[in-house]
């Protein structure tokens, strides 16, 4: 999905958002300093499920992700970082360039996240940053469950 496409979805649903292009690309929450608040960043991961892959939205305030107690809370028997090049063959996106929105994965999501008035994360373009109100994520992500 393009970042005009990812605009046009944002727009039909009435979403609030703004793209801020950098001159510099993005790909970790360290790049992102002098550009937007670091705290606020909400990366988006790709995993690998015995289903297949979703998508595993996360406040940077979260520190690494428990795969362990993510398998207990949704009931996955396999749940592991998926790989680049099936990340890039089923999404057509790159790490490091997940958009929060236009992915096309069912979803979970840190609640963390919601404790900010607005998130900033990738567009699938790593020159431009989505920031948005992360209850708007809710309204236009497939999210199958949440977590702590």
């Amino acid at each position: 999905m393009e970042i005009k496409e990812i605009e046009k979805l944002l727009t039909s649903r009435n979403i609030q958002y703004e793209v801020i292009q950098q001159d510099k690309p993005i790909l970790s929450a360290l790049d992102a300093e002098g550009y937007y608040p670091v705290e606020k960043s909400a990366p988006t991961f790709v995993l690998q499920t015995e289903n297949g892959l979703i998508g595993c939205m996360v406040s940077l305030q979260n520190g690494r992700l428990d795969f362990d107690k993510l398998k207990q809370v949704f009931g996955f028997s396999k749940l592991k970082m998926a790989d680049r090049k099936k990340i890039k063959s089923q999404t057509g996106y790159d790490v490091g360039a997940i958009p929060l929105v236009g992915l096309h994965l069912p979803c979970i999501f840190d609640r963390k996240i919601l404790k900010h008035d607005f998130v900033y994360g990738g567009t699938g373009n790593e020159l431009f940053t989505l920031k948005i109100a992360p209850s708007e994520l809710l309204k236009v992500n497939e999210v199958i469950g949440m977590f702590d």
